[in-house]
């Protein structure tokens, strides 16, 4: 069996996928792969540099998940279509998920797939809000999707903890967004040359992830 770094990273997402960081180590990818460990260190010199890797293809499979659910979309159904999307997958990829909300450094190739699904983000906030506010209002988000994230992890929501918390958090957010979004008239075209570029290029398939 031929070994390559795209093998490695698509064993160590097999064993996160199911016993989440705890049961992937540069070890148990040898094992899972027929090698001896010291073969792996050609690729990745220690567990922290194996994980950012799966870090960021764990990023560029959301990436590609959110830019269906934003594909042809105004504005605000673009946001309102990424939340569902983005908890969709923390909930039903939870050990994936994880795996790319732990901080850690990335450089190079691996921090990349990261970046672009920030920008990507950013991208999607700009459209409601214009230039000024975007970073502060993608943050803002981000912050709440990823608490919503933890909250349906964790199974809190119940008749005291409704999980319609989630609307009103997203629709304050919008109503917010609203507020300091400048008058544009080219606000009413259903997608972003951006996105339009995005769901040109990108490279992972449907086919790749409806099989991972």
């Amino acid at each position: 069996m031929s070994t390559n770094k795209k093998t490695i990273v698509a064993a160590a997402l097999d064993l996160l996928a199911q016993n989440g960081l705890r049961g992937m180590s540069i070890r148990s990818v040898a094992r899972a792969l027929g090698l001896a460990p010291n073969a792996m260190y050609s690729y990745f010199v220690d567990r922290e540099q194996l994980e950012a890797a799966v870090a960021a293809e764990v990023a560029a499979r959301l990436h590609i998940l959110l830019l269906e659910a934003c594909a042809r979309k105004t504005s605000e159904a673009s946001i309102r279509s990424l939340a569902e999307a983005y908890l969709h997958f923390a909930k039903e990829q939870h050990l994936l998920y994880e795996a790319l909300v732990v901080p850690r450094p990335a450089s190079g190739e691996d921090a990349i797939a990261p970046e672009r699904l920030w920008l990507f983000f950013v991208d999607q906030v700009r459209r409601m809000t214009g230039e000024a506010k975007s970073q502060e209002a993608a943050v803002a988000l981000w912050a709440f999707l990823h608490g919503i994230a933890a909250l349906q992890s964790a199974q809190a929501f119940n008749k005291e903890k409704p999980v319609s918390s989630f609307e009103f958090g997203l629709s304050a957010w919008i109503e917010a967004a609203k507020r300091v979004r400048p008058v544009d008239p080219t606000s009413s075209r259903t997608e972003t040359p951006r996105l339009k570029v995005a769901l040109r290029s990108h490279k992972v398939s449907r086919k790749t992830l409806e099989m991972s």
